[in-house]
């Protein structure tokens, strides 16, 4: 290979990721691009994110076309370097890097600054908001056409440099107008043209708002939408009839990304956990007035009924500590129950690209009111796709509301490697018995899934019991947390 060629390849995008799936190219082959610059989209099984350039030069080759998976580690793009060729000292020397073009040396160093900060787990490489520059770094974002800039090498005023040709989805002139890779995706999943919509963000950022609208908005202009970008359907079979069944063929839709990693962590929750499962009906009015009254004091700064039942699962797994363990067997085919001191609680959340479980770190030191902050902070990160690998897959016992889609109780998926799951159902108006007497009150169901390997129904049962008396008697219990 020409040494003037540099290769990138796809870089490791967080804890043990060996693939990503190629969402959308940012940049096309001929396009001059700088350090920073980010080349394209790929979703992994933990989040979306934009891929940046450590070199800066001219696009020779997309490894990879759109809706692809990728391995890391195998080639993404080829980029020539910036003067390779020219033949003038010019071309050759240190040369200033406002522009981003840079000579070798300096491209060097700064692909080995990028190697460095995403081998120390840098978001900020991989979201593509670019990374610590300054004069030795030498990457800066490009600037406007009509800005001259500064050659901060020799204090000379350089050529002005021209935006980078970049996808569609970006508005002209305005390379930072669309920040989110969530909002792009679902401008190009409605068919909207970001060009027309004016951000209501600082600076005139797009924000998802504004995506939505747009989709509402019966005149909304739209955008025809590129092939490489369509729904993952194999179009070559539409039509095509099933042998078994006898019926034609509607579409076919690659399992991939999130979905793909939560296909294969359920499959092996259901073929490796001898799981078994409790419930109980609660009576939940105690906490429902508890939480009303709390509104009144303080009508902005209430934790949701989430947070509370999140708080009495922390101290619930304090007095059962075998709920919250993992269970391992080694190569050698020993067997250990690892116990943990901390508790992580994950929480399921539904966002647009299917079911994550984001989990609040250290959730055992928390109160209700920080519970219910960060579970609001994860939450949001989460829809916007860019929780952290961290955030989640360090769980160690997981919360989920399932009531909030209207269902009373339901036969849970241990989320794997953890060994139990608590489901909280819809909380609605039933017949009660109450000291003797008939009385409507606001039930709600628990169901407890857990690891028969790691415990009985016993222990099972006494932390179900532990979360119920809570939930019925949330003064008292909050009293003795």
């Amino acid at each position: 290979m020409s040494s003037d060629m540099q290769v990138f390849k796809l870089p490791d995008l967080g804890e043990g990721l060996t693939e990503a799936e190629l969402v959308n190219w940012l940049v096309a082959v001929g396009d001059e691009i700088v350090v920073d610059q980010p080349i394209a989209e790929v979703e992994t099984a933990k989040s979306m994110v934009e891929v940046p350039s450590p070199y800066a030069g001219t696009v020779a080759e997309l490894h990879g076309e759109a809706g692809q998976t990728l391995d890391v580690g195998k080639p993404l793009i080829s980029i020539a370097r910036a003067g390779a060729g020219s033949g003038s000292p010019a071309a050759a020397a240190p040369a200033a890097v406002s522009s981003g073009i840079e000579a070798s040396p300096a491209v060097d160093a700064a692909a080995e600054t990028y190697r460095t900060e995403e081998k120390a787990g840098s978001g900020n490489v991989l979201i593509g908001y670019g990374t610590p520059g300054g004069a030795t770094g030498g990457r800066t974002r490009p600037r406007k056409a009509s800005v001259a800039v500064v050659d901060r090498a020799a204090e000379r005023v350089a050529e002005p440099v021209l935006e980078p040709a970049v996808a569609g989805t970006r508005i002209p002139g305005k390379l930072s107008a669309v920040i989110s890779p969530l909002v792009r995706k679902m401008a190009r999943d409605h068919g909207v043209s970001l060009d027309a919509i004016e951000g209501s963000g600082a600076s005139g950022l797009i924000m998802r708002r504004d995506v939505e609208a747009a989709i509402s908005a019966p005149e909304a202009p739209v955008a025809a939408t590129p092939i490489a970008e369509a729904p993952a359907v194999a179009s070559a079979t539409a039509g095509a009839v099933d042998g078994r069944t006898g019926l034609a063929v509607s579409a076919r839709t690659p399992v991939r990304g999130v979905r793909k990693a939560v296909a294969a962590n359920m499959t092996k929750s259901r073929s490796e956990i001898p799981e078994a499962t409790v419930w109980v009906d609660v009576d939940a009015t105690a906490l429902l007035e508890m939480r009303a009254e709390l509104k009144k004091r303080a009508p902005h700064d209430t934790p949701g009924l989430l947070a509370f039942i999140a708080r009495f699962v922390t101290a619930g797994l304090k007095k059962y500590p075998a709920l919250n363990t993992r269970f391992e067997t080694a190569a050698d085919g020993s067997q250990e129950i690892v116990g943990f001191d901390g508790i992580n609680l994950g929480f399921a959340a539904q966002t647009d690209r299917g079911l994550v479980v984001p989990s609040v770190r250290n959730a055992h030191k928390l109160s209700a009111r920080e519970l219910d902050a960060e579970i609001r902070r994860l939450t949001a990160v989460a829809r916007d796709g860019k929780a952290t690998p961290t955030e989640l897959g360090s769980g160690t016992f997981t919360l989920n509301n399932y009531g909030v889609f209207g269902v009373d109780g339901s036969a849970a998926i241990i989320n794997y490697p953890e060994v139990a799951m608590l489901g909280v159902g819809r909380i609605i108006d039933k017949p009660w018995v109450v000291n003797g007497e008939l009385a409507v009150r606001k039930v709600t169901e628990l169901t407890l899934a857990f690891d028969h390997r790691v415990c009985d129904g016993e222990t099972a049962a006494g932390f179900l019991r532990y979360v119920a008396d809570a939930i019925e008697n949330p003064g008292g219990a909050l009293a003795d947390m």
